[in-house]
């Protein structure tokens, strides 16, 4: 009987969640581009089919900086942008690995627009991702669109102001995301993110990751350059 308890409780393991452990990944994840973060979400990675909500303080933008890694590599569907507070700079975007045929920006004022816009996009079949800037909006309304990206197993991130860190949210993962305060022995603080894990399926999270925000391959080249215009001023200093 034992035997037969404990092959029971085996079998289950694997789609029981214990609240005291980060949780496994029931479906796809998209790693984030960053190992920092990867390590403290469940599964490693964004979910797929699922609504992850990002709170920034007002006035900031660093979303670009989180989400550029992941949204390059989803696929190579749309990527529809909803209610965007600036115009994306295609050229940017395009040079860390975002194809601009692949961006379609929905330039909505109007809220109930804006949920509306993001809805449909999710039930297109040749949207990859979902990027929306939804303020205000209810958790009612919110839970459409978490029912909307499992439906059609989409990638679905919504920016907040991160006053609304007081409201309820059917996101099964909630971030904020902040610039990072100045790190010791890091030169490179001013482009650093911090973000905390506001909601996770897992234990919470004590402490603030800080993120590099640089990519790798652009922390390579500015490092060469570096090295270029050191070069140079040595070889002047000489020659005079």
């Amino acid at each position: 009987m034992n035997a037969l308890r404990n092959s029971a409780v085996a079998s289950l393991h694997a789609d029981v969640w214990q609240a005291d452990a980060l949780a496994g990944a029931p479906a796809r994840v998209l790693a984030t581009g960053d190992a920092v973060l990867d390590a403290q979400l469940p599964g490693g990675g964004w979910p797929l089919g699922a609504l992850t909500e990002v709170l920034q303080p007002v006035g900031v933008h660093s979303e670009w900086r989180l989400l550029l890694p992941a949204l390059a590599r989803c696929g190579s569907g749309a990527v529809v942008l909803v209610g965007a507070p600036l115009a994306p700079f295609g050229p940017a975007l395009q040079a860390q690995g975002l194809m601009l045929h692949r961006l379609l920006w929905v330039a909505e004022p109007a809220s109930a627009q804006r949920l509306w816009a993001t809805e449909q996009a999710l039930r297109c079949a040749d949207v990859d991702a979902v990027v929306a800037w939804l303020h205000p909006v209810r958790a009612e309304q919110l839970r459409r669109l978490q029912i909307a990206a499992a439906e059609f197993n989409k990638l679905l991130f919504v920016l907040r102001p991160e006053q609304a860190q007081a409201d309820s949210s059917p996101a099964v993962l909630r971030l904020w995301v902040g610039p990072a305060s100045r790190q010791p022995n890091q030169p490179d603080h001013m482009d650093a993110l911090a973000v905390r894990a506001l909601k996770r399926r897992g234990p919470p999270l004590p402490h603030t990751l800080h993120l590099a925000a640089r990519p790798a391959r652009l922390v390579r080249l500015l490092a060469a350059s570096q090295r270029e215009m050191g070069h140079a001023l040595d070889r002047t200093a000489a020659c005079v």
